[in-house]
């Protein structure tokens, strides 16, 4: 299947290859189902994930908002497919620099799948680490700190303590408690999650490096 090749490519880093198979994906299902198809949706927002990773970020976005039109026509504004493509397209909106509207698309992420799936849902945290994230780039730091701290409590509820998923939620709370300038705590939160990413991913994964390169430049101001 060419999609899951896309995939598995696009968790080994090689970018340029995973988009040629999700282009290659998406042209067979457009022939098969038309345009308008969830299946087609599915490939387009693939598409979308690989081209913000490469950095394009208003073909991604294109790519979402076009997913979402399909999800919304088949499921209705309130279905967890349509979160996700919601939510997607927030993340993009948020890297262009649209916090106002990346809010609003993670705020409704947030409520479809708190509404349909509850309170301790994985999905959950990871829609209020998502608004976090928007909430610290608007310099709103006591609310993003909030976020996190709930997206980390439900994340150990539902993976254990040294889970990846759990490690990005510390880092992000070492992040915004850095810019609040707590940094012993934010010092701790960095190698906590540095640990599990070592153990779970190992040294060379861009999460590990990422965690690695925080705490540098932690140590740095802590000097």
């Amino acid at each position: 299947d060419v999609n899951n090749l896309g995939m598995v490519l696009k968790d080994l880093g090689d970018l340029k290859e995973a988009k040629k198979c999700f282009e290659r994906a998406l042209k067979i299902q457009e022939q098969v189902y038309g345009p308008d198809h969830p299946t087609v949706a599915i490939d387009v927002n693939n598409l979308g994930m690989v081209l913000k990773d490469l950095g394009d970020l208003k073909e991604a976005r294109k790519c979402y908002e076009r997913a979402l039109k399909i999800d919304e026509k088949v499921y209705g504004p309130d279905h967890p497919n349509v979160a996700i493509m919601v939510n997607n397209l927030g993340m993009v909106l948020r890297d262009l620099g649209d916090l106002k509207e990346a809010r609003k698309c993670c705020e409704r992420a947030l409520k479809i799948f708190r509404d349909m799936l509850g309170e301790d849902h994985p999905n959950v945290a990871t829609m209020a680490n998502n608004i976090g994230m928007v909430l610290q780039a608007q310099g709103d730091l006591q609310e993003a700190r909030k976020c996190y701290e709930r997206a980390l409590k439900i994340g150990e509820k539902a993976y254990g303590p040294d889970h990846p998923n759990v490690a990005i939620d510390v880092n992000n709370l070492g992040s915004v408690l850095q810019d609040l300038g707590y940094l012993q705590e934010a010092r701790k939160c960095y190698e906590r999650a540095l640990k599990i990413f070592r153990d779970k991913l190992g040294p060379d994964h861009p999460d590990t490096r990422t965690v690695a390169n925080n705490l540098d430049s932690l140590r740095q101001g802590l000097k």
